[in-house]
């Protein structure tokens, strides 16, 4: 369904799932009426609870066991629509959801929503719960918070994965754009019929907020931002992840990368001059379901447990030296 204090929003469950509009809305809610019957069930977390952070009572819940992964939702979403990667996440980590302000079971309040404010409460909540240091990975809203948490707290993050994120406004296809701007209270009540307001209503502690969440997140996306500055003070590896049919143009997606300091050179016959920093684009997938693909969950855990390939084709099994 997103600069320092604006969004890399998802349109992926709402329109925008990190993200989006009427227009936007209806094309999530048809990708979600799609996909809602296939999608199994999240497993009963092991741990669940609440930690008010600046007027904000979020709520998490923790799976499996392993080191740390703090898992992060897309706009209009909740840690539940990541549904089979989330399973697949916490066969080998210790995955936190954190459900964002106004999101999930996590109230809306009365504070205007900021990714650079919930980038500081992350670092307050992971306090909370004893952590010190964990993995980060967030998609579309979730991973401009992400973004946010790694560039004000990087004590906080050893690694990050943003999913269909952008670091400027202008990362997103110009009809997409548009959508962003239309999005308010006045598509509430069309929503109402659709899996992403059920889904809300479902276990939001106050449903009839649906319409100032929407005000609110179409606010947000409204404001330009550019953290393209920010992009070369992150500290630790970072991978970026989009789907070939992604909601952000194939040249930011890039840039992106180049900003990191990848793709800028070839990385040499032994790898001596290959970044740390990755970037996935995976194959046949949208903004709108690349949260459901298990390739996603796959593609983050290579990185997040630095598996490396063979370095040279004498490691190679089979290969004659």
């Amino acid at each position: 369904m997103h600069l320092f204090r604006h969004p890399l929003l998802l349109l992926s469950a709402t329109l925008l799932l990190a993200l989006s509009t009427p227009l936007v809305l209806a094309k999530e809610a048809r990708a979600s009426s799609a996909s809602a019957p296939s999608t199994p069930p999240v497993a009963t977390p092991a741990k669940s609870g609440y930690v008010p952070v600046n007027g904000v009572d979020y709520h998490y819940q923790i799976h499996g066991q392993g080191a740390p992964l703090l898992l992060l939702h897309g706009g209009l979403g909740s840690t539940g629509m990541f549904g089979p990667v989330l399973a697949a996440l916490a066969r080998t980590r210790q995955v936190i959801g954190v459900d964002l302000q106004g999101h999930g079971r996590t109230a809306l309040g009365g504070r205007d929503i900021s990714l650079v404010d919930m980038g500081d409460d992350l670092a307050v909540l992971l306090k909370h719960l004893g952590l010190q240091q964990v993995d980060v990975m967030g998609y579309s809203m979730g991973a401009g918070v992400a973004f946010r948490l790694a560039v004000q707290h990087p004590e906080r993050v050893r690694r990050l994965v943003l999913v269909s994120a952008g670091y400027a406004q202008d990362g997103f296809f110009p009809e997409i754009l548009q959508m962003q701007a239309q999005v308010g209270a006045g598509m509430a009540e069309a929503m109402k019929p659709t899996p992403m307001y059920q889904s809300y209503a479902a276990i939001a502690p106050r449903p009839q907020d649906f319409p100032l969440l929407l005000d609110r997140m179409g606010a947000l996306m409204r404001k330009p931002y550019d953290w393209s500055a920010d992009v070369q003070r992150l500290a630790m590896p970072v991978m970026l992840v989009y789907g070939d049919s992604d909601m952000f143009r194939p040249e930011h997606m890039v840039k992106f990368y180049q900003l990191l300091g990848g793709g800028l050179r070839d990385a040499g016959w032994q790898r001596e001059h290959m970044s740390r920093n990755r970037l996935a684009i995976l194959p046949g997938l949208t903004h709108y379901d690349i949260f459901l693909s298990p390739a996603l969950a796959s593609t983050a855990l290579s990185f997040l447990d630095d598996r490396q390939p063979p370095q040279t084709w004498v490691a190679q099994p089979g290969t004659a030296p």
